[in-house]
């Protein structure tokens, strides 16, 4: 069985719990872990009180582990509506955007793992900047040794990070003792603890042209698709990295790798791509100054604990006072 998170996760894992008043919380009943009942997550379930029942009419709440099968989900609400609570097992949920829409009810809670995940995700995402700015994708491509001297320090740098979720905060911690100016950018104009400055995702352009890092964490929703594309990469300076852990979708690969092509920007280190997998063979994987992981930012190793808690922490509030953690808003995709 997973081990049980640090404090340090708990409150990571905490930070977006929300009340449902009495009236419009979910009924109570037994819960099904789908689509195959892994042993952790249904002790996960039974610690937390909840009564782990194979699907069928008694069925209130379901845990749902699987993001490659989303297309199995829809049937399981169709053919059981006393489904009041679903817990999807990642932050973002865009496979799962058509029945969201669709199933956008009163009544009906979803949750996902958004946060959850920060804190290794965020890890990769700084350990993906540092290998950039001291040039590692040339260095272990190389077969001699180089005269020319070549790195950039993050001391001091100007990092942008779009999205302001879990995965940013956590970003912004792990930047503090490198005195890095941040600048979130969001939704909302509420500025954000910790960053020198917050701006609305209407001003994106006004803050890339001083960017040394743009770090993407936000979701992938109809509305930011391609939020990446040739007049974004234009904007930026030539001296500038990309680093995008969120979802490859919102970075058009074709205007990166033109970019990367043309010196628009000095790199750029993507552990998600569009398409995804990134075939064999695809131009990106020639490109001497991109870097790419194969979105392991979270293993199933780091994150089976973090999404073991998140499932006790809504199946306490299943059971008890609403107090749902990472609960998903259907219109908004995320």
């Amino acid at each position: 069985m997973p081990e049980t998170p640090s404090s340090q996760h708990r409150a990571v894992l905490a930070v977006d719990a929300e009340a449902i008043p009495a009236e419009q919380r979910p009924e109570p009943g037994p819960i099904a872990v789908l689509p195959q009942p892994e042993p952790a997550f249904v002790a996960a379930v039974q610690e937390a009180g909840g009564t782990v029942e194979p699907l069928s009419d008694r069925t209130r709440g379901v845990v749902w582990l699987s993001y490659k099968d989303a297309k199995d989900f829809p049937p399981v609400l169709e053919e059981h509506p006393g489904i009041g609570w679903v817990q999807l097992p990642f932050a973002g949920v865009d496979a799962f955007a058509d029945i969201l829409a669709a199933e956008d009810r009163p009544g009906l809670v979803w949750t996902s793992a958004k946060g959850a995940y920060a804190q290794p995700v965020a890890e990769h995402a700084l350990a993906l900047t540092l290998a950039l700015l001291r040039v590692l994708p040339k260095r272990v491509r190389a077969r001699s040794w180089a005269t020319e001297q070549e790195g950039t320090s993050l001391y001091g740098l100007d990092v942008v990070i779009v999205g302001a979720g879990g995965i940013a905060l956590e970003l912004m911690r792990l930047l503090e003792p490198f005195d890095a100016r941040v600048t979130i950018v969001r939704r909302s104009e509420d500025p954000v603890p910790g960053a020198r400055r917050t701006v609305t995702a209407e001003r994106l352009h006004e803050v890339l042209p001083t960017a040394d890092v743009v770090v993407i964490a936000a979701a992938l929703t109809g509305g930011t698709r391609h939020l990446f594309g040739a007049p974004e990469f234009a904007l930026m300076k030539p001296t500038a990295r990309l680093v995008n852990i969120a979802r490859g979708g919102l970075v058009d690969t074709d205007a990166l790798l033109e970019a990367l092509r043309d010196g628009s920007i000095a790199g750029a280190g993507i552990d998600v791509t569009d398409p995804e997998p990134l075939p064999d063979g695809h131009p990106l994987w020639d490109e001497p100054n991109c870097l790419i992981t194969p979105h392991q930012a979270d293993t199933p190793e780091m994150v089976a604990p973090l999404l073991a808690e998140r499932i006790r922490l809504n199946v306490a509030a299943f059971l008890g006072d609403g107090r749902f953690v990472g609960r998903v808003d259907p219109g908004a995709g995320y």
